[in-house]
């Protein structure tokens, strides 16, 4: 999965939510929303349990919760 990738979670309590994978490990992805899953502690999920958008955020331009809320928002997802 490629960093910056809008993901929909499918299983556990950020279900229904959407977010944005911040880095990839062994089967497993960081992913954070800005608001309840902040930049600076990203969730690890399963890929299994995530829903690919096919919509990409640059996250070079991300510096704060505030701004990924709003990138997420821009994409018309929430």
């Amino acid at each position: 999965m490629i960093r910056g990738t809008v993901v929909k979670a499918t299983a556990g309590r950020d279900k229904g939510r959407f977010q944005v994978v911040l880095a990839c490990e062994a089967g497993r992805v960081l992913v954070a929303d800005g608001k309840v899953r902040k930049l600076a502690r990203p969730k690890r999920k399963n890929i299994r349990h995530l829903q690919i958008t096919h919509q990409r955020i640059d996250l070079t331009e991300i510096h704060s919760d505030r701004a990924l809320r709003k990138a997420l928002t821009m994409l018309d997802l929430m």
